[in-house]
């Protein structure tokens, strides 16, 4: 097929695989007529591989990615299914390594059509096909529109939520913004303005502490301040989060991410595995794992302090079960920071006990009116799926 083409499909199950030389994600997402999902749960991939008549299959040995459509289970008021495809690592473009798509019928394996698009250049994900009604016939079209800003940017054209402010807190018009660095200790409550309370100076004194005698096990509500002999002792931080199947041969899927607030607890950013990257990479997640299986750490966060923005005065990393596993399900759930540059661990927090809920807020860093940075242990369980619905919660922790 040619970009634009399209062919009749001669099977009512097909399988679009896609293949290209740099690792690939693919996704496929539900539209109606107006070109939008009804709902977050018509965007089927890796992390929700089932949707209504359609179907994620992970690469497995030379199987690739791939998305199946069961045209007779879509639903009535579905008019396509887009396959889309992002590239696995977020630094790298598709310049040079066009992706190619091959349907097939899904019951026989038997090649249908393929397309390749015409080069690309900066796009990091792509439209590749789509699959769409005419009538009571279902067709393939050759898409290939690239988007330079990943999945993220495909997802929230169509409809897919990527990111939400905080339902209850408007955006702060620029002529009210906060201050660029937290306010000094509340006043009195005579004395208190209105609204909500700034974030504190300091966290609770549980046991609060420094670096001076190396490496620091926290314990539910612990803090360290991340200075050494009075003075900043590190540039650049990794928080690194892991856990183990508690089952034996049940793969668990959990998500950690990172949502940043501004001194007043309004969410600024949130980094998670649909956007790798924010604040020009002064924070980087390292994207989403699987299982948990497997030694050291699932997934990692990079944080370089000097490059976060002013506005932003808490860190609060979360982990959570996209697909609605407890975390009773899960054994060995830790987080622990380390010094990015040398890799050595500095601070660790293991969960000892679980909840049977689907989100916990591990810790938080939170900037001090001096700019000293402090972690502190949380280890509070919320029913979240998604970072997106840790914001309130993990405000409220700050």
């Amino acid at each position: 097929m040619t970009q634009g083409g399209n062919a009749p499909l001669a099977a009512s199950r097909v399988t679009v695989e896609v293949t290209a030389p740099k690792r690939l994600d693919v996704s496929g997402l539900l539209l109606t007529d107006a070109g939008k999902v009804r709902s977050d749960a018509d965007f089927v991939f890796f992390n929700a591989p089932n949707g209504p008549g359609v179907t994620h299959r992970p690469a497995s040995g030379g199987t690739p990615d791939a998305i199946t459509v069961d045209t007779a289970a879509v639903p009535g008021d579905i008019s396509k299914i887009v396959v889309t495809a992002s590239l696995d690592d977020a630094s790298a473009t598709f310049a040079g390594t066009e992706p190619t798509a091959t349907v097939r019928d899904a019951d026989t394996g038997r090649e249908l059509v393929t397309f390749t698009p015409p080069r690309l250049s900066r796009e990091t994900a792509l439209v590749v096909v789509e699959v769409y009604r005419r009538g009571s016939e279902w067709k393939v079209r050759a898409v290939g529109q690239g988007y330079a800003n990943g999945l993220a940017g495909i997802a929230t054209d169509f409809g897919v939520t990527v990111e939400d402010e905080p339902a209850s807190t408007p955006a702060t018009p620029a002529a009210t913004a906060p201050p660029t660095a937290p306010p000094a200790p509340a006043a009195p409550p005579s004395a208190a303005p209105a609204g909500p309370p700034p974030m504190p100076s300091a966290p609770p004194a549980v046991g609060r502490i420094t670096l001076d005698k190396g490496r620091v096990n926290l314990v539910k509500g612990g803090s360290v301040s991340l200075e050494k002999n009075g003075k900043p002792f590190l540039a650049s931080v990794r928080m690194g989060l892991g856990w183990e199947p508690a089952g034996r041969g049940r793969n668990i899927d959990l998500d950690a991410s990172v949502i940043a607030f501004d001194a007043q607890r309004n969410k600024v950013e949130t980094a998670w595995f649909m956007k790798l990257s924010i604040f020009n990479g002064a924070i980087v997640h390292s994207g989403d794992n699987l299982t948990g299986e497997g030694a050291g750490d699932d997934e990692a966060i990079t944080v370089n302090l000097e490059g976060v923005p002013a506005e932003v005065c808490g860190l609060v990393f979360v982990v959570n079960s996209f697909s609605g596993q407890k975390f009773t399900d899960v054994k060995n759930a830790y987080c622990r920071l380390l010094d990015a540059s040398t890799g050595e661990e500095l601070v660790r927090f293991d969960l000892t006990h679980a909840e049977a809920r689907t989100g916990v807020a591990m810790c938080k860093l939170v900037r001090q009116f001096s700019g000293e940075w402090v972690m502190t242990a949380i280890g509070e369980y919320v029913d979240a799926k998604t970072a997106r619905a840790m914001v309130k919660p993990a405000a409220s922790m700050l």
